[in-house]
């Protein structure tokens, strides 16, 4: 990958991608909100921020999103579940990524090879969901995941060697999850980025609008 766009890139697992992307040699473009004024959640905001790009660029990821957003934890019954804690999840879990790539389809090339991915989340699964809670946060990873697949139906169309999937990083030890982490195994953000790579390396056109998590393996939606 010669030049590569990351969204979200002052989080743990964004700066690591970042990072390890440079250290390649790739020529990489890091927007975030805190370094950047970018809103994934304002279509307005991702226009202006995507419009002043050229492309084209070989991988754009998307690696925003939070599992409590103003205070509001992940719901352990369906008492918990309000309306305004769910609508800020779809917001910024699966709106804000839907609306980067509305406006980066013209940021990848038609004649080769190029990755669009958006970090997901194994909850999102509903194939896999075996222990319940978390409603926002699935809902919205799960509403995410469909996003994926269905614009890279459309993108193979129109870019034929393009890939959009959604990506499962695993459980980072980042302050997105620090509260949640519990007994869960955690790695650095420097090694999931180093896992996300080699995964997007070894995907194929034919891996289009598939879920995979950081070994390369399928997640059943």
């Amino acid at each position: 990958m010669e030049k590569a766009l990351i969204i979200g890139a002052s989080g743990g697992i964004g700066r690591a991608l970042v990072a390890a992307l440079r250290a390649r040699g790739a020529a990489v473009t890091a927007l975030s909100r805190s370094g950047d004024g970018l809103d994934v959640t304002d279509e307005a905001s991702v226009a202006a921020a995507l419009g002043g790009l050229e492309g084209p660029y070989d991988l754009i990821l998307v690696a925003t999103g939070a599992l409590e957003i103003d205070g509001a934890a992940p719901e352990k019954s369906l008492r918990q579940v309000s309306a305004q804690a769910m609508m800020d999840q779809f917001a910024l879990n699966c709106v804000g990524p839907s609306l980067v790539l509305k406006h980066a389809v013209r940021l990848l090339p038609r004649d080769r090879r190029a990755v669009f991915a958006a970090l997901s989340a194994r909850v999102g699964s509903i194939g896999d969901n075996r222990f319940g809670g978390w409603y926002g946060y699935r809902s919205a990873k799960a509403a995410l995941n469909q996003m994926i697949h269905t614009a890279a139906i459309e993108l193979a169309r129109t870019h034929r060697e393009s890939i959009c999937v959604a990506l499962h990083p695993g459980t980072v030890a980042t302050p997105f999850t620090e509260k949640y982490l519990g007994r869960h195994p955690a790695v650095a953000p420097d090694e999931a980025a180093g896992h996300l790579l080699k995964v997007i390396d070894g995907l194929g056109a034919q891996d289009t609008g598939d879920f995979f998590d950081w070994k390369g393996e399928r997640v059943p939606w």
